[in-house]
């Protein structure tokens, strides 16, 4: 009997010292063994892009390429991550950042590290310890230029804190909403006569002063600049009672962010984003608008709640129809813009 218990006790020393070498052969949070995993912690984010007029997460069918900048408690910067093609377009994409315990910034560009970029930072990519507060973004210029040959890449963008606990292991999740900071304008031209409407008979101008854009998002004064279109056409837009087409002249313009500060109605200080086109023959104004005062107007009264920033934010495709009269000029002051008719009463003849 006494044997049998000696072999019993036996078996469990060597099981618990079995038990206590696997236990030290194991990877642990806690092990300070240079050659062993390190245990890590962290951020999972997400990114949505729901800020437009239908209310739902678009983000996997707009974006292509993702720069994530991550700045620390005290806005220096920390670290970049930057993601392109396939995963983006996965809804349930997460982007993992490995941090240590803290508080932190995630500022997202979509669009920026594409091969077509439209934008880019005056001053270079952050550097290490480099203020949240000097990030900016900058038209490129060969979207200012007479005959741009293409649109806009489209630009978003998206800002979240998070906080990483003390816990080894641990990955705080959190959401970026992104915003879509490029427009599509497109300008139709029609002749009440139903004569055709020739697009080089017309120069074809927006002015603002949008092109650069602060840490936050703002638009910052950076002065006024002309944008022409990247596109121009003809096309049928119906028929007249005897039977003829209607052609009629269109241009497409790719604007930056549109802001309220830069209408007339809530000027403040800054000259008005205006639409301009005018006569080759002569020189003369075939029409000139205040741009975004126009496009507010169109508003439906589904969105009469709606604050005037956030729609113009929401809603990033703009068309509008003109009637020429037979001297070439601007009929009447009715527009149709997104299928609503706007009457528009501050004009400049």
């Amino acid at each position: 009997m006494m044997n049998i218990l000696k072999k019993l006790h036996i078996k469990a020393l060597i099981s618990s010292t079995l038990a206590a070498i696997t236990l030290l052969a194991a990877p642990s949070c806690n092990a300070i063994y240079d050659d062993l995993p390190e245990c890590t912690s962290g951020a999972k984010l997400r990114f949505i892009y729901d800020y437009n007029m239908d209310y739902a997460n678009a983000f996997m069918h707009y974006v292509e390429c993702l720069t994530v900048y991550i700045y620390d408690a005290d806005g220096k910067y920390v670290t970049t991550r930057t993601v392109n093609g396939a995963p983006l377009a996965d809804e349930n994409y997460r982007m993992t950042v490995d941090l240590p315990a803290g508080h932190y910034r995630a500022v997202a560009y979509g669009g920026i590290g594409c091969n077509k970029a439209s934008f880019s930072h005056p001053g270079g990519a952050p550097s290490q310890g480099s203020p949240y507060t000097s990030l900016s973004l900058l038209i490129n210029p060969a979207h200012l230029e007479e005959n741009p040959g293409e649109a806009m890449h489209d630009l978003f963008w998206g800002t979240v804190e998070f906080s990483i606990s003390e816990t080894l292991g641990q990955y705080t999740e959190a959401t970026v909403k992104m915003i879509k900071d490029t427009n599509n304008v497109r300008i139709v031209l029609q002749h009440v006569s139903g004569k055709p409407v020739d697009p080089d008979a017309f120069k074809w101008e927006i002015t603002d002063d949008n092109t650069l854009m602060a840490h936050d998002n703002k638009v910052v004064s950076n002065g006024i600049v002309t944008y022409h279109p990247w596109v121009t056409g003809t096309l049928t837009g119906g028929y007249m009672s005897n039977g003829d087409p209607i052609t009629d002249a269109y241009a497409e313009f790719s604007l930056a962010r549109l802001v309220t500060e830069n209408g007339c109605l809530g000027n403040t200080g800054r000259k008005a984003s205006r639409l301009r086109i005018t006569r080759v023959k002569d020189g003369k104004e075939a029409l000139s608008i205040y741009l975004i005062d126009a496009l507010l107007q169109l508003r439906s009264d589904l969105y009469s709640q709606m604050p005037n920033q956030e729609y113009l934010d929401r809603e990033s495709r703009w068309s509008l129809l003109f009637l020429l009269n037979e001297n070439d000029t601007w009929y009447d002051i009715n527009i149709s813009i997104n299928d609503w008719n706007v009457r528009y009463n501050d004009i400049e003849q």
